[in-house]
């Protein structure tokens, strides 16, 4: 019996070692196989999208192009993996791509019991709803017994049944798999009201038969604060990940910009730049990265804000006044001193 619980024990840790050991190599699989996989929505304009030529482009596939350039420096050394909401932790968690970067709202649940990290937050957003300009709705205590339609594997299923519930409402949920489904079924009438994050929905209006004819409500009705994921039990790619979204977000407050970066990092006495852009410290080597891997991901994709007015605020997204403008010009965005 001892013998056999030994065995067990032995199997057992063999089995947790084999697993740290593994999940400690993500940096070295990822140089391994040459480039980052990177998974993205199914097609959100302003997030992740391709173009005719199958070329990403948004807020989320920057982060993944600018990791890759910090990691090769070359941001083209990433493959972007389309998922639907359902389908983005199993993707994660699997193996089968290295980041999610995919308008995911952090929460507990997420965070404790799926076995993943969020690093930052890219863009914060909250809940809110599209209605027909023709409804001549003008908010959303007007929408009980309203058929809405709503992206499975959400946060968004819970919030519209938690805010309807509490207040004393009723609906009749229209359920599709992909955020392109629900704006199809929007357009052709299959509900009265498409309900997501408002940046989501700002890009889902662009793509309507008549972007004038739809009109995203006032309201909002939760906290989705979105940004990058990876698998937990790998704290080096975790860091990397996580420091390379902060440091588009120093640049942008330090206003290091892809157009002025060669120029700083040949000519200025800041400390503070001179560590980001890797003249000065080992900050690349704490991360195992060259000591260029900030600059690379700054000349080849931008500061956050060169990211965001690229991307967002083409949707009719103004970051002045908003949460996503830096905490020093009445935003929250805050990233932690690069020393």
């Amino acid at each position: 019996m001892k013998t056999g619980k030994l065995i067990v024990a032995a199997v057992a840790l063999l089995g947790l070692s084999a697993t740290t050991a593994s999940a400690a190599t993500t940096l070295e699989a990822v140089k391994a196989k040459g480039h980052i996989q990177c998974g993205v929505t199914t097609g959100l304009a302003g997030f992740s999208a391709p173009d005719d030529k199958g070329v990403y482009s948004g807020i989320d596939a920057d982060v993944c192009y600018a990791v890759a350039a910090a990691v090769f420096g070359d941001k083209n050394k990433v493959k972007f993996t389309p998922l639907t909401a359902k389908e983005r932790f199993t993707a994660l968690a699997s193996g089968e791509i290295d980041i999610l970067s995919r308008n995911t709202t952090h929460t507990l649940t997420r965070d404790a019991s799926l076995g993943l990290n969020f690093t930052y937050y890219n863009y914060i957003d909250g809940q809110g709803f599209m209605v027909k300009k023709s409804l001549g709705v003008k908010g959303v205590k007007e929408l009980d017994g309203a058929k809405i339609c709503i992206q499975a594997g959400t946060t968004t299923e819970l919030n519209l049944a938690d805010y309807f519930r509490t207040n004393g409402m009723k609906f009749q949920p229209v359920v599709y798999d992909t955020s392109i489904q629900t704006r199809e079924g929007f357009d052709k009438g299959a509900c009265d009201v498409l309900t997501s994050d408002k940046s989501q929905l700002a890009a889902l209006r662009t793509e309507l038969k008549d972007p004038k004819s739809a009109v995203i409500l006032p309201e909002t009705i939760s906290k989705e604060p979105l940004g990058p994921v990876v698998r937990q039990g790998d704290d080096q790619w975790f860091n990397i990940v996580k420091w390379v979204l902060f440091a588009v977000i120093n640049a942008d407050e330090m206003n290091v910009s892809s157009k002025n970066v060669d120029d700083l990092k040949a000519k200025t006495t800041n400390p503070n730049i001179k560590r980001l852009l890797g003249t000065e410290g080992d900050m690349g080597k704490k991360l195992g990265l060259s000591a260029d891997w900030a600059y690379n991901a700054i000349k080849q994709v931008g500061n956050y804000d060169e990211m965001y007015q690229r991307n967002v605020a083409p949707l009719g997204l103004s970051r002045d006044g908003s949460v996503n403008a830096l905490w020093s010009k009445g935003g929250v965005l805050y990233a932690p001193p690069i020393r």
